[in-house]
């Protein structure tokens, strides 16, 4: 495992690792989450009021454009494998582009189907290449605080980027909103330009890009860059196993650790789905509590997520996801129980309880995504990456309707189920360890 030897700064000492080499991937990353969070909130709204389509039909479309790029994770992990994550994420941008471009064109259901397909698939495409990129810019030994710092990051800018889109909306329409879609589109075009421009400086992951960029080399002193298993004592490139998606799913720990990130991508949907419904319908409180506790999580996120990732990156990446669990299931238990409590209770029990849903949230993600990759083998984690991006995405889907299915039946059903799901993973994770025992594939880490 690599050691970082240099002493730490006040930076480091708060959970940010060093970026030196690595401004332009920070840069391209700030720049797509800000153009995420900017047009999820506004593509809607910017439809209904370019077009003479009804809103409705609107919906209907941008549901059956992400249906239909569904897949489209599991054609980028090849591509991550043959090309690098850095490559792939960076002509998943330039497709994006395409298809914010498309916006100024659509006129007809059809054509917003397309559109909306195209951004559908470049966003994908990035974010299955993310957890790559974080492998490329990080020393292993790092990797923790690297995801922590990259969550903390994409989380702002996601958050301004929506700030950014509800300005928008009082700008009026026409020649406005579409300045916007156009300037959306040249960042994507810049944060593309500065990842095909990055040259990673940890030396494993520069070895990993010389294998693909200078194969046909016969330089002694190359070949000892290379990655060692990827070359034979000749200097060629040494063939590899054949493997494909059926390597991964025979991989039970794997499968173990997707189980787990689906409890924990449910578990999301509390703020995305259930938050603001819940507290209206169910607690008869007003919508600005929704409003409020929302915002107390994302600041929370961005003020503690990189403190914690390093107070954890020592741990077992397992155990602190067991802790998460725990945590989860006492969040949504609390929900639940505030259903019978009165008000002033009530309140203060919401903010108490989102408090501790934002410290299982800034536990889990960053040690779930370490084991990610720790745990795909390097010559096909692009597809190992793709599904386990796979399990966000079908989760994503999944959830809205389950849980609106189950809220429909008893208004405190939704959170006993979310607290289920949350000790579920538990035992996936006790499974995951003891196997972890009798191989190699975790190693240290779990």
């Amino acid at each position: 495992m690599a050691t970082t030897l240099a002493p730490e700064t006040v930076w480091q000492r708060l959970g940010i690792p060093r970026l030196t080499g690595n401004g332009r991937f920070v840069s391209a990353s700030l720049i797509d989450s800000l153009g995420t969070g900017l047009i999820m909130a506004f593509t809607l709204v910017y439809f209904a009021r370019t077009t003479s389509v009804s809103v409705t039909a609107i919906g209907a479309a941008m549901t059956l454009a992400r249906l239909l790029a569904l897949p489209a994770s599991l054609v980028v992990g090849p591509l991550i494998d043959r090309f690098t994550a850095r490559r792939t994420a960076a002509w998943g941008n330039l497709v994006s582009v395409v298809g914010y471009l498309g916006f100024l064109a659509a006129q007809s259901v059809w054509q917003i189907v397309v559109v909306v397909f195209l951004v559908q698939v470049g966003h994908t495409t990035y974010w299955t290449s993310s957890s790559g990129l974080v492998v490329l810019a990080s020393p292993e030994d790092r990797r923790t605080s690297w995801f922590g710092f990259m969550t903390a990051l994409r989380n702002t800018a996601m958050a301004i980027g929506g700030a950014l889109a509800a300005f928008a909306f009082a700008l009026g329409e026409g020649t406005a909103l579409n300045a916007i879609v156009i300037g959306n589109a040249a960042s994507y075009v810049l944060a593309a330009t500065l990842l095909f421009l990055w040259r990673p400086p940890h030396q494993e992951q520069q070895a990993d890009e010389t294998v693909r960029e200078a194969a046909d080399t016969t330089v002694p002193e190359a070949a000892d860059m290379t990655v060692p298993e990827a070359r034979d004592g000749g200097g060629q490139e040494a063939p590899r196993p054949r493997a494909g998606y059926a390597t991964v799913l025979r991989d039970v720990s794997y499968s173990l650790l997707i189980g787990v990130n689906a409890t924990l991508v449910f578990g999301q949907m509390l703020i995305k789905v259930l938050l603001a419904i819940y507290i209206v319908d169910a607690l008869e409180l007003p919508a600005w509590t929704a409003g409020a506790l929302i915002v107390v999580n994302a600041v929370l996120v961005s003020l503690t997520q990189t403190l914690v990732s390093k107070r954890t990156e020592k741990a077992r990446m397992t155990r602190a996801i067991m802790l998460a669990s725990v945590l989860n299931a006492a969040a949504f238990g609390l929900f639940a129980v505030l259903y019978v409590t009165p008000d002033a209770v009530t309140y203060a029990g919401l903010f108490l309880a989102m408090a501790v849903f934002t410290l299982a949230e800034v536990i889990a993600f960053p040690a779930v995504e370490t084991l990610s990759v720790s745990m795909a083998p390097r010559h096909i984690r692009g597809r190992y990456l793709a599904t386990y991006q796979l399990s966000w995405t079908v989760g994503e889907i999944a959830a809205p309707g389950l849980l609106t299915f189950l809220l429909a039946r008893g208004e405190v059903l939704p959170m006993l189920f979310l607290l289920g799901l949350s000790l579920v993973a538990i035992p996936l994770l006790l499974a995951l360890e003891r196997r972890a025992h009798t191989t190699t594939t975790i190693g240290e880490r779990a």
